[in-house]
C-alpha cells in the first residue's frame, strides 16, 4: 500500500503543474498580493490542501 504523503518528485510535479496554470491566467484559490510569485501561491495551496489537481497511481 503507497503511503499518503507526496514524495518530492510527486510534490514538485504538482506544484510546477500548478504554477504553468497560474502563469496562463488561472485564477488561484487564495488570496494573494500583487508581488507573488506562480510558484509560491503554488507552494501555499498545496500546504493548505486547497491545490486543484490530484496524484492518482497508476
Amino acid at each position: 500500500m503507497a503511503s499518503k504523503k507526496l514524495n518530492r518528485f510527486e510534490r514538485a510535479r504538482l506544484i510546477g503543474a500548478r504554477a504553468l496554470q497560474l502563469s496562463m491566467g488561472a485564477k488561484p484559490m487564495i488570496d494573494v498580493t500583487p508581488d507573488m510569485d506562480p510558484i509560491d501561491i503554488a507552494v501555499i495551496e498545496l500546504n493548505k490542501k486547497v491545490l486543484p489537481l490530484d496524484v492518482r497511481p497508476m
